[in-house]
């Protein structure tokens, strides 16, 4: 791809034509946040849902201090479950623990799954160990894949009380509830984590067994810096 300068991507990101305007996007990938964000704005409520997507996405990763306000009002606000879900996992990329009170309320009040769990994965990836409540919750969702954010996000907050609520999940009949459940073990040391991945690590899934074998790795690297 080459490389386009500043006011050509802006230029660019104004062309009727979407394939113009996403390669446009993707240039901003070698640009500052600071020059990028402007530009990035220009495009957020395109009417492309594709183009929206990747602009949210690109605001979660090029950090400036109005990205934040800028994704909690689509996250609160957008028609589109969608984009809102976007958002929501674009504050997570921001990393910022102000995002814990927003993805709180997202989680328990939005209606639709996808945001729910891209809320649920957020929250693991600020690493905000207020969530423990939200995602204790999470593990009794319909919902297969808020089950696995859960457990995710457990491991990421090294939630250690975690542990017996997650330990259920060790004989779920979906591989990737107990690979991510492995995962995440390999973040809580205890006795109990050690004692499960072992037991993982005979798991008939491949991915599993790996997942078990590297979380017991760290925990024993764990346990050696101790």
């Amino acid at each position: 791809m080459t490389t386009l300068s500043l006011q050509e991507i802006s230029t660019q990101l104004e062309s009727p034509n979407l394939r113009d305007r996403m390669v446009a996007l993707a240039n901003l990938r070698h640009v500052s946040p600071d020059d990028a964000v402007p530009l990035i704005k220009k495009v957020l409520d395109d009417e492309s849902l594709q183009l929206r997507s990747m602009a949210i996405f690109a605001l979660g990763i090029k950090p400036t201090p109005e990205c934040y306000s800028i994704l909690v009002r689509i996250l609160e606000n957008d028609p589109d479950y969608g984009i809102r879900a976007d958002a929501a996992g674009a504050l997570g990329y921001l990393g910022d623990a102000r995002a814990f009170e927003v993805l709180s309320r997202a989680f328990y009040e939005d209606t639709d799954w996808l945001v729910r769990f891209s809320a649920a994965v957020s929250l693991g990836n600020i690493k905000d160990p207020r969530a423990h409540q939200i995602l204790i919750q999470a593990l009794d969702s319909k919902e297969v894949v808020l089950q696995q954010a859960a457990i995710s996000a457990l491991g990421e907050i090294q939630d250690i009380e975690s542990v017996d609520q997650i330990l259920r999940f060790a004989q779920s009949d979906d591989w990737l509830v107990r690979q991510r459940l492995a995962e995440a073990l390999g973040n809580l040391p205890t006795p109990k984590s050690i004692s499960a991945l072992k037991y993982l690590e005979k798991d008939n899934h491949f991915n599993v067994a790996e997942a078990a074998r590297i979380g017991l790795k760290k925990l024993e690297e764990i346990g050696n810096q101790a």
